[in-house]
């Protein structure tokens, strides 16, 4: 419980530095680098590469090396924080809105994670769970994203199986005291699809299994990456070491062709439309929840 408070401790306050510090016109590689950076200088290490997700994009988007995008005017931007300490997970995001048209809707994304912490408590049902978030966000005019869920969190395992929807959505499962979620609404207008689809384009990646591999470069990074990473999510920023080398990139293309790597495509609002987020980690209690970021 020490490890897991600590870890919470350290990714609510980078998340409540990055809400006063983010900016329209910022490179989101140095959002990325300050916070994963902060990260470590507070005595923890990343869980997953910072995500910063702008406008439609809804998550899974961080810089790869050398990434020229900027924050734009008017953005609408997702910043995803995870951090652990000796794999105890913390998981926490806000949205900075720099258009006032979208206040309303981060708002939205705000309360329905303040609803989501009212009414956790063991024993409630997930179908209970999403029914109460729909209900919330479509009260205020907006519309749940139906293909992104809250996940439990274990050690070292960031969706370890079960899933907190933000719909309704007939389920068998229901809370259990001790479990520790990571609770995220997303939120669209109200004309969106409402759901995410995958794009081509992966930043984000995750060991997966042992392979047969030939390359003998291949085989130095996967050691590195099972030794550093373990089951945590890396981006190709934390392979610089290895990047310098002819070698790199057909080594790490074999990586991901043997599923020795797998990846996590970034994810877009299916209609193009604007998304937001708000995200807490927090842990099952007897008579209700405990919120620990």
């Amino acid at each position: 419980m020490e490890k897991q408070q600590h870890a919470c401790k350290i990714a609510r306050e980078i998340r409540e530095e990055m809400r006063r510090t983010v900016k329209e016109g910022m490179p989101i590689i140095d959002i990325c680098e300050r916070v994963e950076g902060m990260t470590r200088e507070k005595g923890g290490k990343p869980a997953f590469p910072c995500n910063v997700s702008v406008n439609e994009i809804a998550a899974h988007y961080t810089s790869s090396p050398n990434d020229k995008q900027t924050i734009p005017e008017r953005a609408v931007v997702k910043v995803d924080i995870g951090v652990h300490v000796d794999g105890f997970i913390a998981d926490t995001a806000t949205t900075v809105c720099f258009h006032p048209e979208y206040v309303d809707m981060v708002k939205t994304a705000e309360e329905a994670l303040e609803k989501a912490v009212e009414i956790l408590r063991p024993g409630l049902s997930m179908t209970r769970f999403g029914k109460e978030i729909q209900k919330v966000i479509k009260t205020r005019g907006y519309k749940p994203v139906s293909n992104l869920t809250g996940h439990l969190i274990r050690r070292y395992i960031i969706h370890a199986g079960k899933s907190l929807p933000n719909v309704f959505n007939l389920s068998a499962s229901r809370l259990k005291e001790g479990e520790v979620y990571g609770v995220e609404p997303f939120v669209t207008v109200t004309g969106a699809a409402g759901r995410v689809e995958e794009l081509r384009e992966a930043h984000i990646f995750r060991y997966s299994k042992h392979k047969s591999l030939k390359n003998p470069y291949a085989k130095q990074i996967l050691k590195y990456i099972r030794k550093n990473f373990l089951t945590l999510p890396f981006t190709e920023r934390w392979l610089n070491k290895f990047a310098s080398s002819s070698s790199y990139k057909n080594a790490f293309s074999e990586l991901l062709s043997s599923k020795s790597v797998i990846s996590y495509p970034v994810f877009v609002e299916a209609s193009r439309n604007v998304v937001a987020q708000a995200e807490y980690t927090i842990m099952i209690v007897k008579d209700g929840c405990v919120v620990l970021t």
